[in-house]
């Protein structure tokens, strides 16, 4: 397991999460997942960094990679093939539309391999819920609306507030982190101090 340095407080705050295979690891709330490393030439063992997502959005980054290398790249391909054929390049809109479009492709292909690459694949479901942590779905009362609503929270790449996800390296997902049932979360925003009382933690019941 990995050990926080960087205070007594700050590692209340760790948690040990279940991923995939089976295996665990800790993540440092409010940060990117670190995992040990090589040892450096003072002895001190480096960090690298990972990216925590759930199953199913692991599953769903490699199936848009697979659509962007297999079915858009091609396209792409042929489109400025067929655009080349229309003749002089420096006005042909069709070609430098195609151009910038694969510029678009190739970029978001190595970003998803990148992301993917360095991923840490967590079992949602099998998450500790007795406080909020990544994969877990809190109720929370909104104080201003004294409305409940419902989030989950995952990573950047699956953040989808408007269903409900939020990622844990937002504003109210880092003030998230660490709360227990019963606990009021305070979360600062450009339109001023949202409160909350965290009213319930489950885990999720999709990995």
């Amino acid at each position: 397991f990995i050990k926080s340095v960087e205070s007594a407080a700050f590692g209340l705050l760790c948690e040990k999460f279940p991923l995939a295979g089976g295996n665990f690891f800790i993540i440092f709330p409010g940060s990117t997942l670190l995992l040990p490393g090589t040892m450096n030439n003072q002895g001190v063992k480096e960090m690298v960094e990972r990216i925590p997502m759930s199953v199913t959005g692991n599953k769903q980054l490699r199936e848009e990679l697979e659509r962007l290398e297999r079915v858009e790249r091609p396209d792409i391909i042929k489109a400025i093939e067929v655009a080349r054929g229309h003749g002089d390049l420096s006005e042909n809109a069709e070609y430098h539309a195609a151009k910038e479009r694969q510029g678009m492709v190739e970029g978001r292909i190595m970003d998803l391999k990148d992301k993917l690459g360095r991923a840490e694949v967590i079992d949602c479901t099998r998450v500790n819920a007795k406080r909020v942590v990544f994969g877990t779905v809190i109720t929370l009362y909104d104080v201003q609306t004294e409305e409940e609503v419902t989030y989950r929270l995952l990573g950047p790449e699956e953040g989808d507030v408007k269903n409900g996800v939020i990622s844990f390296l937002s504003p109210l997902g880092n003030a998230l982190l660490g709360k227990e049932e019963g606990d009021d979360v305070s979360v600062k925003t450009p339109k001023g101090v949202l409160e909350y009382e965290v009213v319930k933690i489950v885990a999720a019941d999709t990995p």
